[in-house]
């Protein structure tokens, strides 16, 4: 009985021994397999629309190795949205290998807002950096990664065409997301200074590249319509300014032959690398100049009195 109890004694050990040893194995293999990505699926996440969607994402990079592209966002007070936006675009055209960095371009000044004069600034910031830019929303995220931001060789290209833009449909529609090199963006001088306030800016700038012999294409094959961008303006929560003051209406409807990217004055406050989730973005603090002989309804209501003198 005693040599019976040391014998079963001794497989209980043995069994021991060999179930530690099979721990520590599979912990090693376990070990050895990579981690995954650690991206996000939010809902506007690109790879988990092409999973849902069974798109497929074309090879860009050929298009896009010798280049590098400046997205342009004008910006003020939009701070929830740029958070999604950096992350998601650096994401975005990580996909489609585009070699990029994001301007975004803050107006820290009391005049209204300015966009068609901070994309200005936004080219003049960049174009020693990069050879072709995208006047970009901070607004739009593009959910179709089919959508191609390479290198607009043939001419400005409208990411965001009337027929896949969630709320602007008109044919002579160029606002949103729109590619240039820098070379077509010269030709056109830029776009004008004059309008301050919500609206109209890229209508001129539609005019401008047709002036210059600029050919404007859109994107072709994409099928999601509508839902080809995910829009995330809340228009209670933030109303855009579309108030029209002194002779401000009459000045915005007819082509601005003065103004550009050239006559543009302004003061760069400071700038400062702002990084969200692994992306990075320059962020440039700047205050436009106003001349109020020429366009008194650069100031807020409440400061018109300041520009009788000059009227």
């Amino acid at each position: 009985m005693l040599c019976f109890g040391k014998l079963r004694r001794s497989h209980i050990w043995k069994f021991f021994l060999i179930c530690i040893v099979v721990t520590l194995g599979i912990s090693f293999c376990l070990n050895l397999i990579p981690l995954q990505d650690g991206y996000h699926d939010c809902p506007c996440n690109p790879s988990s629309y092409e999973n849902e969607n069974k798109i497929t994402i074309r090879n860009f990079s050929k298009q896009t190795a010798y280049h590098k592209l400046a997205i342009i966002v004008p910006f003020r007070d939009r701070f929830e949205e740029l958070l999604d936006f950096v992350p998601y675009m650096g994401h975005y055209l990580n996909l489609q290998k585009v070699s990029h960095k994001i301007f975004v371009i803050n107006q820290v000044d009391n005049f209204r807002f300015n966009r068609a004069a901070l994309i200005n600034v936004g080219y003049l910031e960049s174009k020693s950096e990069c050879d072709y830019l995208a006047m970009h929303d901070v607004d739009l995220l593009p959910l179709n990664p089919n959508l191609s931001y390479a290198y607009p060789s043939k001419g400005p290209f409208h990411v965001a065409a009337p027929n896949l833009h969630p709320r602007y449909h008109y044919p002579k529609f160029v606002g949103g997301i729109l590619l240039l090199t820098c070379d077509d963006f010269q030709k056109t001088r830029g776009l004008s200074n004059r309008y301050w306030g919500w609206g109209q800016e890229d209508d001129e700038f539609y005019v401008r590249m047709r002036k210059a012999g600029l050919n404007i294409s859109r994107p072709q094959n994409i099928t999601t319509g509508y839902k080809t961008f995910k829009h995330l303006h809340d228009s209670k929560k933030r109303r855009r300014d579309t108030s029209r003051f002194f002779n401000q209406h009459y000045i915005s409807s007819h082509r601005d032959y003065e103004t550009g990217f050239d006559t543009l004055a302004y003061e760069k406050v400071s700038q400062y690398d702002l990084s969200v989730n692994g992306s990075v973005a320059k962020v440039i603090n700047i205050r436009l100049s106003c001349d109020l002989s020429k366009t008194p309804w650069c100031l807020q209501k409440q400061d018109h009195n300041l520009a009788k003198p000059y009227l």
